[in-house]
């Protein structure tokens, strides 16, 4: 078995923790671990619904590090030749193959620059390319034909997320692949940390609206009727178009804006998409949404319930 080689890295002392802390919401478990794991030498697989700050941490982390960070999507078209490199076929024609006319894909350029790099949606890429990637891991480096072995550098690393909710157009994971990673599992954070992030990348300082925006978000994860609710992305969405909604001026009413039907509106554009309904409802995803919407705004005892709102 290869041994890895040591992490060439920043210490991770307090001080150097909290920096990278400071580009992140919350997620100070889970930073802890990301961090002890990248720094021992370690890849890392997360599991987790989207939207639950996964690429936001190891971005953190790298920005910190200097060290690169390369984005790759996992499915069908990420070829073993897509992910490796390949031979400027142009150059090929005149010079034959070499080295010179090799392009470097993302693995070879993270492991050539110490980088990370991370593969979403693990589960949808093909199975000759995972093998692939395994080989380089356990190995730290490739053999490239007309080219060469390509040794990384000691920050390279290997990572991944994958949705573990999600089977359409996705793979079983073999044992062998698990074997190669540690895996974290990362779920949807608190409603407090939800409106922190809300706030952070919209700007709103509305925060009643922030609020609403969060909760009618967090109920689609539990709605009997879905499969799939939204992440903290559809609440962002939701409160930057309410805001916007709410300057153009078509909500008045006579003591002002009339907000529950902002938020319905915005919620009907920022969710429907996002939301997966049950096969074996036969709801569609805009009567879902504004049911959230009646029972967040209108269930308090006293309060008439509104009709639907075409």
């Amino acid at each position: 078995m290869t041994t890895r080689p040591g992490p060439a890295t920043p210490s991770t002392n307090g001080s150097r923790r909290e920096e990278i802390a400071r580009g992140v919401v919350g997620r100070r478990r889970e930073l802890d671990l990301v961090l002890a794991a990248v720094t021992a030498g370690r890849d890392i697989l997360l599991e987790g619904p989207p939207g639950t700050s996964k690429s936001t941490l190891l971005r953190a982390i790298t920005a910190q590090w200097g060290v690169p960070f390369a984005l790759v999507e996992g499915n069908a078209e990420l070829t073993p030749a897509r992910l490796v490199g390949h031979h400027n076929p142009a150059r090929v024609l005149r010079e034959d193959y070499s080295a010179e006319n090799f392009v470097p894909g993302p693995l070879v350029e993270a492991m050539q620059r110490g980088g990370f790099l991370y593969i979403e949606e693990l589960n949808r890429a093909p199975e000759d390319t995972l093998n692939v990637l395994l080989a380089a891991m356990a190995e730290r480096e490739v053999t490239v034909p007309r080219v060469g072995s390509i040794t990384a550098l000691p920050t390279f690393r290997v990572l991944a997320s994958m949705n573990p909710f999600d089977d359409i157009g996705t793979a079983r994971i073999s044992d062998s692949v698990y074997d190669r990673w540690c895996r974290l599992a990362v779920g949807y954070q608190d409603e407090a940390e939800e409106r922190a992030i809300v706030a952070v990348r919209t700007g709103c300082d509305d925060h009643a609206l922030i609020a609403d925006g969060v909760a009618l978000t967090r109920a689609t994860r539990a709605h009997a009727d879905l499969r799939r609710g939204s992440s903290v992305r559809g609440a962002i969405d939701l409160v930057a178009i309410a805001v916007e909604l709410a300057a153009l001026g078509g909500y008045g009413t006579r003591d002002g804006t009339d907000r529950p039907r902002v938020v319905l509106d915005a919620a009907l554009l920022a969710l429907s998409a996002r939301i997966g309904v049950d096969e074996a409802s036969e709801a569609t995803p805009e009567q879902v949404i504004q049911q959230i919407w009646e029972d967040h705004f209108f269930s308090r005892p006293g309060v008439r319930r509104r009709g639907a709102i075409s």
